[in-house]
C-alpha cells in the first residue's frame, strides 16, 4: 500500500512541475533590428572657402532608422550622448582642424543595434578667458552645490527664452528629499568632473528612461522621477562658445535635474561663489535654470 502512495505522490509532483511549466510559457513581441540607418551632419559655418566651419567647433547630427529605440553616438571611442530622438550637436574644442571618427548606433528592441561609422574634420578656434577657468576650479578644483536656499534656484521657461525660471521657479528647499540637493560636482581644472550623487538623483522621466534606462528605481511623480539610484561618476568637461559661452559635459554628466539632450549648458552668468547655467532638454520642451553656489 505504501509503493501505491509512493506513485501517486511522483505522478501528482509530475503534473504540478508541468502545470508550472505550461504556465511560465511566456510570449514576447517581435525582436527588431533597425534597418536603413541615416546619419547627417552640419559644421556649423562650413563653405566653400570655410570647409571645417567657422571656428566654433559645434556640429550637429541627425540620425533616422526604421524601428529604433534610441541612437547611440560614440566619438573617437568614446560615448559622447545617447538621444531618443537621433538629434544631438556636439562642439568640438581641440585649437586648429582635427579629425574625429564617429559611430552612430541605432538601437532596438532586446538590444538588436545596427550601426555606421564615419569621420569629420573641425575647426575649433576659441580659448576660455582665464578668469572664468579660475572661477570654476580655483586653479585646481572647486566643488559646488545646488543654491536650494534661495528661490529660484531651479526652474522652467520656453525653448530660447532669456528669463529665468519665466514658468516655473523652485521655492527655497522645495525639492528637499528628491535626490538633488545632496548632490556635489567637483570641476578640476585637468578638465575632469566629479559627480557625487550620494546613489540617487532627480530628473524628467522620460529622458531618464530613455538615456539612463528603467533601473526599477525611484519614484514617478508628474514628468518628474524622484531618487532615482544613480551611482557617483567621473566625466570630462569644456568651455566652448557657439554664440554664447558654455559648459560641456561628455557622456551623461548633468546638472542638478537630469533633462538628456546635448549635455550643453550656457553660462548666463558667474562670480567666485555662484554658477549661474541654463539648457534645454532632450524633448525640446523647455529651458531649465539652475544655480550652483561653491560647496
Amino acid at each position: 500500500m505504501k509503493y501505491l502512495k509512493y506513485y501517486i505522490s511522483i505522478l501528482f509532483l509530475s503534473f504540478i512541475v508541468f502545470t508550472a511549466c505550461e504556465q511560465d510559457n511566456y510570449e514576447f513581441g517581435p525582436i527588431t533590428t533597425p534597418s536603413n540607418l541615416e546619419v547627417s551632419f552640419d559644421i556649423v559655418g562650413a563653405d566653400e572657402n570655410n570647409p571645417y566651419g567657422d571656428g566654433s567647433g559645434l556640429v550637429h547630427f541627425i540620425a533616422s532608422a526604421n524601428n529604433a529605440i534610441n541612437y547611440q553616438f560614440i566619438i573617437d571611442g568614446e560615448t559622447a550622448a545617447v538621444s531618443s530622438s537621433g538629434v544631438f550637436q556636439r562642439t568640438f574644442y581641440n585649437i586648429g582642424v582635427n579629425t574625429y571618427d564617429i559611430v552612430v548606433l541605432a538601437t532596438g528592441t532586446a538590444g538588436n543595434a545596427s550601426s555606421t561609422a564615419f569621420s569629420i574634420e573641425v575647426l575649433a578656434t576659441y580659448t576660455p578667458p582665464e578668469e572664468l577657468i579660475q572661477a570654476l576650479t580655483g586653479g585646481s578644483s572647486k566643488t559646488w552645490r545646488v543654491k536650494s536656499e534661495v528661490s529660484n534656484h531651479f526652474g522652467l521657461g520656453p525653448v530660447g527664452g532669456t528669463i529665468p525660471c519665466e514658468w516655473y521657479g523652485a521655492s527655497a528647499e522645495e525639492k528637499t528629499g528628491v535626490g538633488a540637493y545632496d548632490d556635489r560636482w567637483v570641476i578640476n581644472s585637468d578638465g575632469t568632473i566629479n559627480h557625487i550623487t550620494n546613489n540617487d538623483i532627480f530628473g524628467r522621466a522620460a529622458q531618464v528612461f530613455a538615456d539612463l534606462g528603467d533601473n526599477g528605481t525611484g519614484g514617478v511623480d508628474g514628468a518628474d522621477i524622484l531618487n532615482y539610484q544613480f551611482a557617483d561618476y567621473t566625466d570630462n568637461w569644456v568651455i566652448t562658445d557657439p554664440g554664447q559661452v558654455s559648459i560641456n559635459l561628455t557622456g551623461n554628466a548633468f546638472f542638478t535635474y537630469y533633462t538628456g539632450g546635448n549635455h550643453v549648458y550656457e553660462i548666463w552668468d558667474y562670480n567666485e561663489n555662484e554658477l549661474y547655467l541654463k539648457t534645454v532638454d532632450g524633448a525640446n520642451e523647455f529651458t531649465w535654470w539652475f544655480v550652483l553656489v561653491v560647496e
